[in-house]
């Protein structure tokens, strides 16, 4: 039985909805830190990191100071020092995640559900990571996960992976960037 490509919308709605939430508790827009994480000779395994590059190179990244974009590599440990100087109210985790779906498939995952994921390509769990931060920084903490074609050694992105990478980027652009603090 082949698989069906889930609903991308599904995601994209879970971010919105937790924006609109965080900033009618805050009564500003949130403070976000978006975490790109991939190993970039692991083919598509370096999506996370794509998605950053890509946001970092968009004028709507240039003047949002309420916004924090970090290519994190696979060691996305190593950048806990940044996230704490930042203090952000969420931090938005976005890697190449095994979910047993059609190559290019982008799903939220909630932190609760990040315990199962592989991410074997890290230097540590993203389930241990995303625990830290939110003990550690006191904010919410989500991955969006992309199903990868191939994770096997390379410098090569499948068109299904290079496709969520660009789609992620348009939505995060529209969603967040087009967020404006009040100050």
């Amino acid at each position: 039985m082949e698989k069906m490509k889930i609903s991308n919308n599904s995601w994209q709605t879970s971010l919105s909805r937790l924006l609109n939430q965080l900033t009618s508790e805050l009564g500003e827009p949130p403070r976000v830190a978006i975490v790109g994480i991939g190993n970039q000779l692991r083919n598509d395994d370096a999506a996370g990191m794509l998605v950053a590059r890509n946001l970092l190179r968009k004028e709507c990244a240039s003047d949002a100071s309420h916004l924090l974009v970090i290519q994190a590599g696979h060691a996305p440990e190593n950048v806990t020092g940044e996230l704490r100087s930042f203090a952000p109210e969420l931090i938005l985790l976005i890697d190449a995640a095994e979910m047993r779906d059609v190559p290019g498939a982008i799903c939220w995952v909630p932190i609760q559900s990040i315990e199962g994921m592989s991410a074997s390509t890290h230097s540590l769990p993203l389930s241990m990571l995303a625990r830290y931060l939110t003990l550690e920084l006191n904010c919410m903490v989500a991955l969006i996960g992309i199903q990868p074609k191939s994770n096997d050694f390379g410098e090569t992105i499948s068109a299904e992976v290079s496709q969520a990478v660009n789609e992620i980027v348009e939505e995060i652009c529209k969603t967040c960037f087009a967020l404006k603090p009040a100050y």
